[in-house]
Parts: C-alpha cells; structure tokens; sequence
C-alpha cells in the first residue's frame, strides 16, 4: 500500500485543496483525490509539480507500507 502525505504536508503550511491546485496548476480533482488517499494512479508530472511545490521528495510525499499478510 503507498500513503500518501499531501494531506499532513498542506496541514503544516495550513493550505486548501484550491490553494494548492490554484499555485501548480494541477487539476483540483488531482490534488482532491492524492488529498483523500483515493487516487488509483497518479501522472509523474504531477509528482513532480508538488514535490517542487513543497520542497520535498518523493520519499516524502508518498510512503510504501507492506501491507501483505503472511500465513
């Protein structure tokens, strides 16, 4: 499972899915959807525009967590 950190990094810097999406130029569906943990896939472009937007990388915009169980 990958998590997505957009909500937390918009929580720091007190932004609203339309601030965010009005400053990249990203669809505010797009942000809504990364914002919720809903996306199903996501355009590297769109990575790209939001790691520069928060001055962050990826490894810290989305997290893989293993969320396989074993028998």
């Amino acid at each position: 499972m990958i998590k997505c950190h957009l909500s937390r990094l918009m929580g720091e810097r007190k932004l609203k899915i339309s601030d965010v999406a009005r400053d990249t130029g990203l669809h505010r569906n797009t942000v809504t959807l990364l914002y919720q943990e809903t996306a199903t896939r996501v355009d590297l472009d769109a990575i790209n525009v939001l790691c520069k937007y928060f001055d962050v990388d990826v490894g810290q915009l989305f997290e893989f967590f293993d969320d396989s169980t074993e028998s």
